[in-house]
């Protein structure tokens, strides 16, 4: 029986490469997608050094092809994606003063959309059991003014997490979004390899009690 997969979307040196850290050491093989090919090179070494059969993708997840085509090559090489774990945001300090709506919607596109993308192209290769998890914010209810879109972006990512876990638990895969209800930091509660622990938390949650949305206040 091939080990199971975890392909990280936005994967970089935060929550994500702790997440894909956090899989390994549980026994899956990851999937990286992420915009710097350099820091995906760092990433594979550690992982690999940690049991995992590592595969990775340099690729813009708003340019759709592009996107569905470096899932797509995933799930056909290793035969299924268990998790699907989904990272990326715009940051842009700009206040809804001053933010303009291209801006506005090249935000969402990036941290709503590109969920879309990869989620439809992962979906052939999931079966019942696989998940879908998101790195939420406090954002979505307490947004900053001086980073509008964020906020926006992260409501709107949480939103489409529920029709997501709604749309596909008769088929017994689930969705969660983790809202991160604290500021990320080298140490404390929001260190990324505490958020990658919930995020782990979420994903291995039992189908008698899942949420589709968990909030981890540290």
């Amino acid at each position: 029986m091939s080990r199971p997969v975890i392909v990280v979307v936005g994967a970089g040196p935060g929550v994500s490469g702790s997440v894909a850290r956090r899989f390994a050491d549980a026994g899956h093989d990851v999937g990286l997608l992420g915009q710097d090919q350099e820091v995906l090179d760092q990433l594979v070494p550690d992982l690999e050094a940690r049991g995992a059969a590592v595969g990775h993708a340099a690729v813009d997840v708003t340019d759709d092809r592009a996107a569905r085509d470096a899932v797509r090559r995933m799930g056909e090489h290793t035969g299924r994606i268990d998790v699907l774990h989904f990272n990326p945001s715009a940051y842009r300090e700009k206040d809804p003063l001053t933010l303009t709506v291209p801006e506005l919607l090249e935000d969402v596109a990036l941290g709503v959309g590109a969920l879309l993308t990869v989620v439809q192209a992962a979906r052939p290769h999931m079966s019942a059991g696989a998940r879908i998890s998101v790195t939420g914010s406090m954002a979505a209810d307490q947004p900053w003014e001086g980073a509008a879109s964020l906020g926006v972006q992260k409501a709107g990512v949480r939103n489409l997490v529920h029709s997501l876990d709604k749309a596909l638990c008769g088929d017994g895969i689930r969705a969660v979004s983790v809202t991160v209800c604290g500021t990320l930091a080298r140490e404390g509660a929001f260190t990324p390899d505490r958020v990658a622990e919930a995020l782990w938390a979420a994903v291995t949650t039992d189908e008698s009690e899942w949420r589709s949305e968990v909030r981890y206040t540290g």
